[in-house]
């Protein structure tokens, strides 16, 4: 399992439009926004690609003016380099 957040931007007048657009997408939640438009978001996938794919659906979103990658965790690639480390 992978997880990535993500930070989204909008207008503060479409805030809980543009919440409830990205709510609606798979795998996507929100868990934090402020009065400024300003909303973090995780999105779960099988791939990292999957996740880029989702993130750039939600930055095609009406009234997201911006939304950017904050943190990303890949449970494989973790995996793989403590393998590497333990040889």
């Amino acid at each position: 399992m992978n997880v990535s957040s993500i930070v989204v931007k909008t207008l503060p007048e479409h805030l809980h439009e543009v919440i409830d657009s990205i709510n609606a997408v798979d795998s996507c939640e929100v868990h934090f926004n402020d009065a400024d438009g300003k909303i973090v978001v995780t999105i779960e996938g099988e791939s990292i690609e999957e996740q880029m794919k989702k993130m750039k659906q939600i930055q095609g979103l009406p009234f997201v003016y911006d939304a950017n990658l904050a943190y990303s965790y890949c449970e494989d690639e973790l995996s793989e380099a403590l393998d590497r480390m333990a040889k």
